[in-house]
């Protein structure tokens, strides 16, 4: 993924232009045409990625109590196809296409947040949104059902449970209604990890997609140095 300007980065009605890359809708699906090259050792990707959502929300709410950043899913539960011609390879799969907006840096009003996606048995999605803010008065919590008929349901949030920290010992929770078991460790950063766990949510045992984030970390001069190895930035 490439930081560029914004005279790389063009929107219209039918596409999304970033760079060498583009999004655009055919109607049915997101199709997503990706040129990059990779880091830290610089490699070319190339492929295509389609996004099949199981439906399409509009829904846009605050995950800060001054109202200055927004989230949305636009398709809480989708089928995702990958072909990759650099490097070679291919897979389907269930995905998630969400919406983050801001009027101000996130770090100015928000500490932390453990966020997660668990697919329901009834085809739905749920969503906790458990942010920290700078002041205990400034915590945000969302807890958010989304149906395949397109209804936005809120739901309780079960307690939160304490996870083990991660690798870069960044420290982590999740709101379970029982004991929670991490399956898979899919990334972790200095100020950012996402894994799969298995839990407990509304009555069922899931598999929810779970990541947590650090503000003080990625705000930090030493991530902020580190970051354009990982992540290059062009003008």
């Amino acid at each position: 993924m490439t930081e560029r300007g914004v005279q790389q980065c063009h929107r219209d009605a039918q596409q999304f232009t970033i760079g060498p890359s583009h999004l655009r809708w055919d109607g049915q699906s997101l199709v997503i045409d990706i040129q990059e090259r990779g880091m830290p050792f610089p490699h070319r990707v190339k492929g295509q990625v389609r996004v099949h959502p199981q439906a399409l929300f509009s829904f846009s709410t605050a995950i800060d109590t001054q109202g200055l950043h927004r989230w949305g899913p636009i398709a809480p539960s989708a089928r995702v196809e990958v072909n990759m011609s650099s490097p070679h390879q291919s897979w389907t799969g269930m995905g998630y296409v969400d919406s983050n907006e801001g009027d101000e840096p996130i770090d100015r009003s928000c500490r932390e947040w453990d966020w997660s996606r668990s697919p329901m048995q009834d085809g739905s999605t749920a969503v906790i949104y458990d942010i920290q803010g700078k002041t205990t008065q400034s915590d945000k919590l969302l807890a958010l059902r989304f149906t395949p008929q397109g209804e936005v349901l809120p739901f309780a949030a079960p307690p939160r449970q304490t996870l083990p920290a991660s690798l870069w010992q960044l420290g982590r929770r999740m709101r379970s209604d029982g004991s929670v078991h991490v399956l898979e460790q899919l990334e972790d950063t200095p100020f950012y990890q996402r894994a799969l766990l298995q839990n407990h949510l509304l009555g069922e045992q899931v598999q929810s997609f779970h990541e947590s984030i650090t503000m003080s970390r990625l705000a930090s001069p030493v991530v902020q140095a580190m970051l354009p190895f990982r992540m290059p930035r062009r003008a």
